[in-house]
Order: C-alpha cells, then sequence, then structure tokens
C-alpha cells in the first residue's frame, strides 16, 4: 500500500479507538516502515542537503510532530504534522512546545507548510540575528530558540558564502563556462542555511539594500541568478503531500 493509505490508516485506527497520547505515541514509535517512508519523503524536501526544516543548520534526522502528539494524539500520522528536524531542535529545543494565544488559541509558532517565515521573522544578514516581525515570529524563535549564538554565527558566514559564491557564478557566466555555472548555483542552493540567500532575494527592494549588499551581488541577484520563489517549504510539501495524508482541509493533487 502507498505511504498516503498508510497513513490514512493508521490515522483511522486512532480515531475509531479514541486513542489518547500513550496510544498514539506507542503506535507511532511500532510504525518502523512508515516513520522510514516519512523520512524519505521529507528530506529531499528539506533546504540544503537533508538540512533541519527548522534551524537550517544541522542534519535532519528525526521527524518532528510539529503539534506534539501529547496534544493531538490523532495527528500523529497527519503527514503536515511532519517535519524533518535534527535532534537539538527536536529533543533540546521545541520538545513537546506548542505556543497558542491566550485569547484565540492559535498556535504562535510558524508553520513552515502553510507560511512564509518571512513574514513573521527578518533575517539581519550583518548579524545573522533574527528580529521578529509578528507575535508568531517572537515565540518562534524562542521555542526553538533560534538566537543561539552559534547560528547567529554560522548564517553570518553563510552571508560572506554566498557572496563569494555569487560572484564565482558571475565570473563563469562572463568567461562562457555555463556547466561549471550551472554547478555553482546548485552549490548555493545546497548548502546549509538557505534562509540567508532567501532573505538577501527578499531584501532587493528594501530602502538602503545598497548599504548592506555589494552592488555587484545585487546585480547578479537581479539579473542572473535565478531563485526559486517562493522559496520555503510550502511549494514543495504541496506538490509532494501524498493525497489524503493530512487532516487539514487541504485539497492538493496526487504526486
Amino acid at each position: 500500500m502507498e505511504l498516503a493509505g498508510r497513513l490514512r490508516d493508521q490515522t483511522d485506527h486512532l480515531r475509531s479507538r479514541s486513542a489518547n497520547a500513550a496510544t498514539a505515541r506507542r503506535r507511532w514509535k511500532n510504525a518502523t516502515d512508515d516513520r522510514s517512508a516519512l523520512r524519505a519523503r521529507l528530506q529531499p524536501m528539506a533546504a540544503g542537503i537533508e538540512r533541519c526544516m527548522y534551524c537550517g543548520d544541522s542534519l535532519g534526522t528525526a521527524i518532528d510532530h510539529f503539534e506534539p502528539i501529547k496534544l493531538a494524539p490523532l495527528r500523529a500520522f497527519d503527514w503536515l504534522n511532519h517535519f524533518l528536524a535534527c535532534d537539538y531542535c527536536n529533543s533540546n529545543a521545541k520538545r513537546a512546545e506548542y505556543p497558542r494565544d491566550p485569547l484565540t488559541g492559535e498556535c504562535l509558532l510558524v508553520d513552515p507548510s502553510v507560511e512564509d517565515p518571512h513574514d513573521h521573522l527578518q533575517l539581519l544578514l550583518g548579524t545573522g540575528r533574527y528580529r521578529a516581525r509578528t507575535p508568531k515570529g517572537k515565540a518562534t524563535i524562542r521555542t526553538f530558540r533560534l538566537d543561539r549564538w552559534q547560528l547567529e554565527r554560522a548564517r553570518q558566514d553563510g552571508f560572506q558564502r554566498c557572496q563569494d559564491m555569487l560572484r564565482g557564478y558571475a565570473r563563469s557566466l562572463t568567461r562562457g563556462e555555463h556547466q561549471r555555472a550551472h554547478g555553482q548555483a546548485r552549490a548555493l542552493l545546497r548548502q546549509p542555511h538557505a534562509d540567508v540567500l532567501y532573505a538577501m532575494v527578499r531584501a532587493l527592494d528594501s530602502p538602503g539594500i545598497s548599504t548592506l549588499i555589494d552592488g555587484d551581488i545585487i546585480e547578479i541577484l537581479r539579473t542572473h541568478f535565478a531563485v526559486p520563489l517562493p522559496w520555503s517549504s510550502v511549494s514543495e510539501r504541496t506538490r509532494a503531500l501524498p493525497h489524503g495524508c493530512g487532516t487539514r482541509p487541504t485539497d492538493l493533487p496526487r504526486t
């Protein structure tokens, strides 16, 4: 049976038994084949080479339940509730946290399967720090500890690396070395902290951008380097969503 059907059957099983968190967690733990198949579907959707979908820094080795099983046992096998996460984000940072607005009950974490993080988070390229645009952004930074100094330093380095790689890409194009340029572009898109390059693209039309990004880099991004937009996990996950996997009312095509 295909993955969509297996996940649907697992959810139906839990629902038919009005499963609590302990039951759902036990069934999830025993579903070795389903977890392996899920991980295989999530890995190519992650930024870089199977990077964590939360911090973008480390290898994503775990499947995180965005809404924890403790709070939503019937979503244990919900496709849209699964994200590839590194061990730190899954076990040390987020854990079973799921902050909600005290008045509306709305989740205060940015859900990258249906939202563009850029709407809630601004990456300050010069410092590698994230600034919250919204209450969701603030809660997301706090919950995933996106303000860790190691991540900020890595984003700073990523900003410098992106500029160097873009210049190399432009030189290859100028020399007519198109195959080499193609390889450089792919390497740029595969690097850790893809959010840095994404932030550079999103900032191109911002006032004062020339004081932060050199003019030649701005020109390369505007005229030579085509990045996938909208560049977020939203488009990737909706294209790859097995029909019937999610419990949210989302009408998506079979892949």
